[in-house]
């Protein structure tokens, strides 16, 4: 243990544990006060506890040599510019003393230590001293004898650790007898001497302990990659997976923030789940994703036993109910992997939309449907609300006897949905790990259990996952850390004001963009700092992006898409900073998991911010709450009376947007949209939030929407669904940067659904998460403006899209259409 601060408040702590500890890195005798004094509390403390000291042992280790080598160095400077012989004699006189000086007057300190009657006290109970320690000892001024050292500092004891060389020289002519209780005046003398002349020896000690920190350090890395190796576990990374085109001034701060976080040691910090390395709050509960992997790979019996439970009682289907964090991994492996032969076909439910509840109802027999109930506090309102309707229709279909055996859940020790799924015989329980956050828990069960269910390898997508928890361990060097590397990046990137992150990903791992989207938001989009993740936006030339861009490809290099190459070359010779991630297969995506949380909690670090939190995500929650509230005791939410309205659309501003605006009520809805989009300007972004059902026709709309206005404008855009961006990007967009201009969709429901239980329906849910998501992003003092599609919907967003069109300049018509595009218009039906 080194004899740093925090190596002094270690060795106190082990030393009552009875561990033996060997203090290292000593070379001033206050610094060795300190040493002792831990030495005695830990003993102290453990004697008070009732436990035996007679086996404790320790020893305070001082580096000899190194000192005379510093201080001579400095003693020949000054020589070499004194003017007087005199002055010269004297400087000449304390070089090779200095060192063993400082020793000698140690020694003097232990023996009064030793000899106190508090050490006595402690010695009556059987504890050991802790003897001194000379390390360093070899001689490396060839004007002094080779055993110089040795010779000086024998003593009772004490240890004496001898280079094989000088212990060779010793047992040919060393001479035997205890020097080191001789001559204490003469060395306090030659102390008094170098400070005399202005050398300050603390200031030398000072840069001996750095420099013996950064060697050490290394050495320990070197160890344990040698260790690790040993084992046949990788701790590198396969080479060329993942690279980096960055511009100058990006490449200077990540050369240098590599090098700081390797000095610092800031690797193996992270993984001792420091929370010093954020904000020093609560981080440190929050990092039990930093090994799940093991523990997954160690427990899959009960996902195996699920898998075959699944298959055994014939079930066609699986719906997982729930939001963010428990629902956007469940997503990606289902449109990832499709449907598996044999298994149940997954089916995701994250949106308190009427039509889309129903939409998946339509697609699945409730008799042969088995419904997974995923929340980690239990508490969260959508799978609460999705568990009453399901849990009420299918106790109509098969009978309230057997209704449980058709659900499980997927929460926390102790939640309120375990207690209810206990109460309801559900089919199985299964626990969440509580220091893993919703967003983090993608190779928890909240991830592998619905994985497991639709039959796949997940001890092989778990292995994948290992690979990178290797590649990112504290042992491996910094610049060949993949995950650590992409955090500073990502973190540095978005500090120089590119905090645009647009994910392009192949089209064969598509969905893996939302799952980033969540995890980067509402990881760092907070304290008006933050990532904006802009996920599902059409590659472009590159004169359409703005300075503002870091892009970041994900390659799957089974099925390469040629025109997505072409596209990202075009960026990277056009200057944009370019990260490129590679994956072998499908089955990689267990690795992106931990690489990006590893990025997201570095990128906090960079950015001063705590990842692991979500402060806006709760006031949105609370927002809804008030709203259904009301509802629940009037039977009506509060009015909500638009400012401008045509046929079609009604738009709906607060009083400052309004007043920003200088909306007259004569206007009309484009005059209007026309001066929300024009505050839109360099380095902000556009999003459009739509409480709509998620289909193709309308999604098609909405991209031809965003793409309108980033051509126009040259700005970065983004498209989220109500209410699952509340659980994802909508951290961000309250809580990051300002520097959004927010269009909130929403539309009449052509047919509403009850909610059992509750007076208040799916329908007045939705409205009630709108109404509430728009005031606390206009209470965050957001350009927000809120447009009401009445009636049919399609038509209502292609109307929407026409005055959007005409508000930025945009020519009218159908967005140019590339493979690429093709591809994804499929994709997303194929999603829907």
């Amino acid at each position: 243990v080194p004899a740093t601060p925090a190596g002094i408040s270690a060795i106190e702590a082990l030393i009552s544990d009875g561990i033996n500890v060997n203090v290292t890195l000593i070379f001033s005798r206050a610094v060795y006060d300190q040493v002792a004094e831990a030495y005695l509390r830990g003993l102290e403390r453990r004697g008070a506890a009732g436990h035996p000291l007679d086996h404790v042992a320790s020893v305070a280790s001082f580096f000899v040599s190194r000192i005379d080598a510093a201080v001579d160095t400095l003693l020949a400077e000054q020589v070499a510019s004194a003017p007087e012989e005199d002055t010269r004699a004297r400087l000449h006189g304390l070089q090779g003393r200095v060192a063993i000086a400082n020793a000698k007057l140690a020694y003097q300190r232990y023996r009064e230590i030793t000899s106190s009657p508090r050490w006595w006290a402690l010695a009556g109970q059987g504890a050991r001293p802790q003897r001194l320690l000379w390390a360093s000892t070899g001689t490396k001024n060839p004007h002094l004898p080779d055993v110089y050292y040795v010779e000086a500092l024998i003593g009772p004891d004490t240890v004496n650790t001898v280079p094989p060389a000088t212990y060779e020289a010793f047992r040919d002519h060393g001479r035997v007898r205890v020097t080191l209780d001789q001559g204490f005046d003469a060395a306090r003398d030659t102390m008094e001497a170098l400070e005399g002349i202005g050398v300050s020896f603390e200031s030398v000690t000072d840069r001996l302990l750095e420099a013996g920190l950064t060697l050490f350090s290394d050495a320990f890395d070197k160890l344990l990659t040698v260790v690790v190796a040993s084992r046949g576990e990788p701790c590198r990374p396969a080479t060329g997976r993942q690279s980096a085109q960055l511009p100058p001034p990006l490449k200077s701060d990540v050369d240098a923030a590599i090098a700081e976080w390797q000095a610092q040691d800031k690797v193996a910090r992270l993984w001792a789940r420091d929370a010093a390395l954020w904000t020093g709050t609560n981080e440190s509960e929050w990092m039990g994703w930093l090994a799940v992997t093991d523990d997954q790979l160690a427990h899959l019996d009960h996902l195996r036993a699920m898998a075959k439970d699944a298959r055994a009682e014939n079930f066609t289907d699986a719906v997982l109910l729930g939001m963010g964090g428990s629902s956007l991994c469940p997503e990606v492996l289902k449109m990832t992997f499709g449907r598996i032969d044999g298994s149940p076909e997954l089916h995701v439910l994250d949106s308190t939309d009427p039509a889309q509840i129903r939409q998946v109802e339509g697609r699945i027999d409730l008799a042969r449907t088995l419904f997974v109930v995923s929340s980690k506090s239990g508490s969260t309102l959508e799978p609460n609300i999705f568990k009453q309707y399901f849990f009420d229709r299918v106790r109509t279909r098969v009978g309230a006897d057997k209704a449980g055996s058709h659900f499980i859940a997927v929460t926390d020790p102790g939640s309120r949905l375990q207690q209810m799924a206990e109460g309801e015989h559900f089919r199985a329980v299964f626990s969440g790990i509580p220091s893993i956050g919703g967003r983090y828990s993608a190779l928890s069960n909240f991830g592998l259990v619905p994985a497991a269910i639709i039959g796949l390898d997940v001890e092989r997508l778990l292995d994948r996952a290992e690979e990178m928890v290797h590649a990112c361990a504290a042992c491996v060097p910094v610049k060949e850390n993949p995950g650590v590397v992409l955090g500073l990046i990502l973190g540095l990137a978005g500090s120089q004001g590119r905090d645009k992150v647009t994910v392009i990903t192949s089209p064969g791992i598509w969905d893996l963009g939302a799952w980033l989207e969540q995890l980067l938001a509402e990881s760092t989009g907070k304290q008006g700092k933050g990532l904006i993740p802009i996920d599902g936006e059409r590659l472009a030339s590159p004169d359409v992006y703005g300075d503002d861009r870091l892009f970041v490809y994900l390659r799957l290099e089974s099925t390469p898409d040629p025109t997505q190459d072409e596209a990202v070359a075009r960026l990277e010779q056009a200057g944009q900073p370019v990260v490129r991630i590679a994956l072998r297969d499908p089955y990689d995506v267990g690795q992106e998991f931990f690489r990006w949380e590893v990025a997201a909690a570095v990128a906090g670090a960079v950015l001063g911010i705590n990842p692991f939190d979500q402060p806006d995500v709760e006031a949105s929650k609370i927002a809804t709450r008030r709203l259904t509230d009301e509802y629940e005791a009037t039977g009506e939410l509060p009015p909500d009376v638009s400012l401008v309205r045509d046929d079609t659309l009604a738009l709906y501003l607060d009083a400052s947007n309004a007043g920003q605006l200088g909306v007259d009520a004569r206007e009309s809805v484009a005059d209007v949209l026309k001066k929300h989009l024009a505050r839109l300007s360099a380095g902000d972004y556009f999003a459009a939030l739509a409480y709509v059902e998620m289909n193709e026709a309308h999604h098609a709309e909405l991209q031809k929407l965003r793409h309108a206005v980033r051509d126009a404008k040259r700005v970065a855009t983004c498209v989220g669904y109500g209410p699952r961006f509340l659980h994802s990007t909508g951290q961000a967009y309250k809580g990051g940067p300002n520097t959004g201009v927010f269009l909130q969709i929403t539309c009449d429901d052509v047919a509403d659904l009850p909610v059992p239980g509750q007076r208040y329906t799916f329908g007045v849910v939705k409205a009630a998460q709108a109404r509430g998501n728009f005031h606390v992003l206009t209470d965050r003092r957001r350009r927000a403006v809120r447009v009401h599609v009445k009636g049919d919907v399609r038509r209502g967003l292609a109307r929407l899209r026409e005055v959007v069109e005409q508000a930025v300049g945009a020519a009218p018509g159908p967005a140019r259409a590339s493979t690429p595009r093709k591809a994804a218009a499929r994709r997303t039906k194929r999603r829907i």
